[in-house]
């Protein structure tokens, strides 16, 4: 096992977003063991470190964006890549504005800027996720299988194919290490289709993009840099989602169509499954609560207490529950009697009792009732029904005097279900 590395001095770089246009200034910095990468807004006062960490992934067209207390950084996969191929865990990522320069498209001038400052060593060991059982995620036709590997590392295998005949696909295979990524994947540049143009423009995206930094594919007057050039970008792609999972990763990855989301949601799947490995599968008794000490800090009870315990909370800013769906819950008599489905309400108001306990352990907030106040951005994605362990994650966007806002996401054996930004008042019993 390899120790932790960062930079050996910080490296500055400034250009155009591909899809925002928007000029950025970004300022890459050594970071302390044990830190991760943070992206860190300079223009917005008193912003939140974002950590580069599936818990803080925020789902978006054509790019990968994290966001955290209301403000996000977009099209960071780049990036996140070089992190990966090159083995680099520890970094400050400061941005003046929303969205990474694009460069040249590719991932060839970070490469270059990060062996100017030199990567150093640092004591730590670093955290390894070795796959010991097959997993897979499907988006129509995308899919993205991940299987143990038949010794330690990272093997990657990219199938593409496209919606436009005319546009031939191919496939791409590489075992990942810092000599093969910079010379094979990190010069691949961002690509579209001739005929998706008119679309991305239409949609607001793409105003950075020029014949430079980006390949258009079934346009006569294209050149590419390498042979497959866009199979190893989208390679490029997964292996800056990757870096999400806080964890190297030793596994055989085979990728067919997938994109950003797919990649997220197997990362999501490999997360659930490590931390699973992690803990046993018991709660982590240091930062949970089982159900006595829910029932303490929350008024509801049967049948409308609907967090079965608490698997981790992080001070006033994080907290992890679970809800064990058993067909003995009352609702699935007449939710329905031939299709027990957990109401999509219900999912809501479990997300909205974990914001609770975790809202209610501040100490001016002690013996007030948390009261929902708004719900937005409400999305269910997929059915809990009985035999599931609806898993909940909670995180406080703002907390000022009596009023909370936290975001809330449910999912079910690491497949999003259910996602709201809840709005909370204090309000004495």
């Amino acid at each position: 096992m390899r120790v932790q590395r960062t930079l050996g001095g910080a490296v500055e770089f400034a250009g155009r977003g591909l899809h925002s246009g928007e000029h950025v200034n970004v300022r890459v910095l050594p970071a302390a063991e044990d830190t991760g990468v943070e992206f860190v807004r300079t223009d917005v006062p008193d912003a939140l470190p974002i950590p580069a960490h599936i818990r803080y992934y925020s789902q978006k067209d054509r790019r990968s964006r994290l966001e955290r207390g209301g403000h996000g950084v977009d099209t960071i996969e780049h990036l996140l890549a070089v992190c990966t191929g090159l083995q680099v865990d520890n970094l400050r990522v400061e941005m003046s504005g929303s969205e990474m320069p694009g460069l040249d498209g590719s991932a060839k001038t970070l490469v270059d800027l990060f062996g100017q400052a030199g990567i150093v060593e640092q004591r730590a060991p670093v955290k390894g996720f070795r796959l010991e059982e097959p997993l897979f995620v499907r988006d129509g036709p995308a899919t993205l299988v991940a299987l143990p590997a038949e010794r330690p590392g990272l093997t990657v295998q990219y199938i593409a194919s496209f919606s436009d005949p005319d546009v031939q696909g191919g496939s791409y295979h590489i075992e990942v290490t810092p000599e093969a990524f910079a010379r094979e994947i990190a010069p691949a540049r961002t690509f579209c289709l001739a005929s998706e143009v008119e679309a991305l423009r239409s949609a607001g995206l793409g105003k950075g993009a020029t014949r430079e930094n980006t390949v258009v594919l079934g346009d006569p007057q294209t050149v590419l840099r390498m042979p497959g050039e866009p199979v190893r970008h989208k390679l490029l792609d997964l292996l800056g989602d990757l870096h999400l999972l806080g964890a190297e990763l030793s596994a055989h990855l085979i990728a067919t169509r997938s994109g950003h989301k797919t990649n997220a949601d197997l990362v999501r799947r490999l997360f659930d499954l490590m931390e699973a490995q992690e803990t046993g599968g018991v709660i982590r008794r240091e930062t949970g609560l089982d159900v006595r000490e829910v029932m303490r800090m929350l008024p509801h009870r049967y049948p409308f207490l609907l967090i079965d315990r608490v698997v981790e909370i992080d001070g006033f800013q994080r907290a992890v529950g679970l809800k064990n769906v058993s067909i003995n819950e009352p609702f699935f008599s007449g939710h329905f009697p031939e299709r027990p489905l957990m109401p999509g309400v219900l999912q809501l108001e479990a997300m909205a009792q974990l914001a609770g306990v975790l809202l209610l352990r501040k100490l001016e907030h002690t013996g007030k009732l948390a009261v929902l106040w708004a719900i937005d951005k409400v999305k269910l994605r997929a059915p809990v029904e009985p035999g599931d362990q609806l898993r909940i994650e909670v995180e406080t966007l703002r907390m000022k005097g009596e009023t909370a806002q936290v975001r809330g996401q449910g999912t079910v054996g690491g497949k999003l279900v259910c996602e709201a930004l809840l709005t909370f008042t204090m309000v004495e019993p």
